[in-house]
C-alpha cells in the first residue's frame, strides 16, 4: 500500500513537470526568444515540494491544501499568460481554429530509410521523434493554446484524484471534491476561451490582462479542499460566539457560497458586465453566461439567507430549552448536565422511596 501511495505521489507531480515544460517550450518556440527556458525553473520548487512530502509526509496530502497543486499553478500559468498575450498576433492561416498539420509521408519515409541504412532501431526511434516534433510545431498557436488550456484543467482535476489523500478527509468527500473541481474547471475555461476569443478583446492590451487576472484568481480554488470539510470546533469560549458557532456548523457551505461569490460566479459576471456596459460588447454567448452568473449569484445569495435564518431559529429554539450551544461539533452541557441530575435522581428514587409513602405501607400492613 505504501508503494503505491509513493507511485501514485510520483507519477503525479512528473506529469505536473512534464506538463509545464511543454507550455515553457511553447512560449520559447512562439516567443523565438531562449531566455523564456528560465521559465523552467519555477518546476525545482515542485521538485522540493516532492522531496519534502515523501520524507515528512511519506507522500501523503495535507488536510486543507494541497502544496503540489498550487505550485503546479505557480510553474503553468506564467506560461498560458504569455500565450495569451502574444495570442493578438498569432492567427491560423486556414479557417478559425484549424489545425495546420501537413503530415508528410515523405518525412516518415525517409526517416523510415536512413534507420534501414543503420543496425540498430534507436537511430530509427530518434528520428521518428524528430519528425513528430517537426509536426507538432506545425499547429496553429491558437489551438496550441487552447490546448494547453485544456490539458491544464484536466491535469488539475485528475492530479487531485491521483495524489494520495491525507488521513483527514475521507474518499467520499474526495469524490465530492472532484465533481465539484469538474464543473469549476468547465466555467473557467468558457470564461477565458469565450472572452478572450472576442475580437474587441485582442485589441485592449489591458482587458487581456484584467481577464487574465480574474482566471488567475479562480484557479487559486483548486489547491484547498475546503468544500467538503466542516471546520470542527472545541468547547471553549470563543467557539460560542454567535459567528463562531455559524462557522462551525456551516463550514462547507459557506465556503462554496463564498468561492461562488468572491472567486468564480462574482468576478465573472463583473467582467462580462464590463464588456457589455462600458465597451459594447455583444454576442448570444457573453449574453447567455452573464444570465447564468446573475442567476448563480442569487440562488447563492439565497441560499446564504436560508442558513442564517434557519440558524437564528435554531439558536432561539435551544436558547429556550436552556442549552448553550447549537453546533453539533459542541456538546450540549447544560442539557447534558441536566439529563445526568435527572437520572441520578432517579436511581436514587427507586433505590431509596421517600419516608412518607414507606410509613403508609408499614400501616397498611
Amino acid at each position: 500500500m505504501e508503494l503505491m501511495v509513493l507511485l501514485n505521489a510520483l507519477v503525479t507531480r512528473l506529469l505536473f513537470v512534464l506538463h509545464s515544460l511543454i507550455g515553457v517550450w511553447r512560449v520559447t518556440a512562439v516567443k523565438k526568444e531562449p531566455k523564456y527556458w528560465l521559465l523552467a525553473l519555477l518546476n525545482l520548487l515542485l521538485c522540493l515540494e516532492t522531496g519534502l512530502t515523501l520524507k515528512f509526509k511519506h507522500g501523503r496530502g495535507y488536510k486543507w491544501f494541497s502544496p503540489a497543486i498550487f505550485l503546479y499553478l505557480i510553474c503553468t500559468v506564467p506560461s498560458l499568460w504569455l500565450l495569451e498575450i502574444h495570442h493578438g498576433t498569432q492567427y491560423c492561416g486556414n479557417e478559425p481554429g484549424a489545425v495546420q498539420v501537413n503530415v508528410s509521408n515523405q518525412d516518415f519515409n525517409q526517416s523510415r530509410d536512413s534507420s534501414h541504412g543503420s543496425e540498430g532501431t534507436d537511430h530509427h526511434i530518434i528520428q521518428t521523434a524528430k519528425v513528430f516534433v517537426n509536426q507538432l510545431s506545425t499547429i496553429c498557436e491558437t489551438v496550441w493554446t487552447l490546448a494547453l488550456h485544456q490539458t491544464f484543467l484536466l491535469l488539475l482535476v485528475v492530479g487531485r484524484w491521483l495524489l494520495p489523500i491525507g488521513v483527514e478527509i475521507t474518499r467520499d468527500q474526495l469524490s465530492q471534491l472532484l465533481l465539484m473541481f469538474v464543473g469549476t474547471a468547465a466555467d473557467i475555461l468558457e470564461f477565458a476561451s469565450e472572452t478572450l476569443d472576442i475580437e474587441d478583446v485582442r485589441k485592449n492590451y489591458a482587458l487581456i490582462n484584467a481577464i487574465l487576472a480574474v482566471w488567475t484568481w479562480s484557479m487559486l480554488q483548486f489547491p484547498l479542499d475546503l468544500a467538503v470539510q466542516h471546520i470542527g470546533c472545541k468547547p471553549t469560549a470563543s467557539t460560542r460566539q454567535i459567528p463562531s458557532l455559524l462557522l462551525c456548523r456551516y463550514s462547507a457551505e459557506l465556503w462554496n457560497i463564498g468561492v461562488s461569490l468572491f472567486i468564480q460566479d462574482g468576478p465573472f459576471f463583473i467582467v462580462r458586465s464590463i464588456l457589455m456596459g462600458h465597451f459594447r460588447i455583444f454576442n448570444q454567448m457573453l449574453v447567455f453566461f452573464t444570465a447564468k452568473n446573475i442567476l448563480v449569484v442569487t440562488l447563492q445569495l439565497y441560499r446564504l439567507a436560508v442558513i442564517t435564518l434557519d440558524f437564528r431559529a435554531t439558536i432561539l429554539q435551544k436558547s429556550r430549552k436552556g442549552e448553550v450551544s447549537c453546533c453539533p461539533c459542541e456538546p450540549y452541557e447544560a442539557s447534558t448536565q441536566a439529563t445526568a441530575d435527572q437520572d441520578t435522581e432517579m436511581k436514587g428514587f427507586v433505590a431509596f422511596p421517600p419516608k412518607e409513602e414507606s410509613q403508609a405501607l408499614s400501616e397498611d400492613q
